[in-house]
């Protein structure tokens, strides 16, 4: 904090920010730093509240900033979908109660529901399949049975006939 502040009239953050964007130091890029550092961390608190099952905690970040019912990690993963995977129905319901996406999808288009299954959440799929929920993901739902492809050949030199191989423009290399 400048020391000029107090006689601005200007309270010491603001006035700081302001007086910082007027001079064009690049004042404004460190308020958009602080508010950045502020969101990210905003943001891991409620997912790992989330995570920690504290429904209150959850509650109260949402209450204060009701955008982070949309906060996403580094996977694009919402809290819903970290609630989801370990079965926190009661955080499931106070995010879905503050306007949560049901199908959200993360980084591997995995919904919240197919991470309940995932995990065999069988109570969290009840209820999110009660809410609309849909079980979408990289393969689709993880309860339903997959076809194995059969694997593709590699196409290495091995694999050539050697009755293909023209050798009579070649040398020898190495002892005779």
């Amino acid at each position: 904090m400048r020391s000029g502040n107090s006689s601005s009239g200007h309270s010491d953050s603001s006035g700081t920010a302001a007086d910082a964007a007027s001079t064009g130091r690049g004042g404004s890029s460190s308020a958009d730093k602080q508010k950045e550092k502020a969101r990210v961390s905003r943001t891991s608190l409620i997912l790992w509240h989330a995570h920690q099952n504290d429904c209150a905690a959850v509650r109260k970040l949402l209450e204060e900033d009701p955008s982070l019912v949309h906060a996403r990690d580094y996977d694009s993963r919402t809290p819903l979908h970290v609630a989801s995977l370990h079965g926190w129905i009661d955080v499931a319901k106070c995010l879905i109660d503050h306007g949560a996406d049901v199908n959200a999808q993360d980084r591997w288009k995995n919904t919240p529901l197919a991470d309940a299954e995932g995990a065999k959440k069988h109570n969290m799929i009840e209820f999110l399949t009660s809410y609309g929920g849909l079980s979408y993901g990289q393969n689709g739902s993880h309860f339903e049975p997959k076809a194995v492809p059969p694997p593709l050949p590699n196409k290495c030199d091995w694999e050539i006939d050697p009755s293909e191989l023209d050798f009579s423009n070649s040398a020898i290399i190495g002892k005779v």
